[in-house]
């Protein structure tokens, strides 16, 4: 069995030339614009293309980051944002 290792092991996987999380925006709002119609069908075009020019435009890891500030999410072993004082 042959299997080929890639190049750069930190990048995403690929479908065409959307990443993951970019194809995850894009067949969500293909979803809610299969079941609802109407403004979803040009939500589809404009969420996606302001997506991608505001991931361009940060670092990597940025999205989650901010994520994180405002509370959505949460790092594995790390504090909550908004304490002041945190002892190892």
């Amino acid at each position: 069995m042959e299997y080929k290792i890639p190049q750069y092991l930190h990048k995403q996987h690929q479908v065409l030339f959307f990443e993951s999380d970019e194809l995850a925006v894009i067949m969500f709002l293909f979803l809610l614009a299969l079941m609802f119609g109407y403004i979803f069908w040009l939500l589809l075009v404009a969420i996606p293309v302001g997506y991608f020019k505001v991931k361009k435009k940060f670092p990597r890891g940025a999205l989650k980051h901010m994520f994180y500030v405002i509370g959505l999410i949460s790092f594995k072993g790390t504090p909550n944002y908004f304490e002041k004082k945190f002892f190892e």
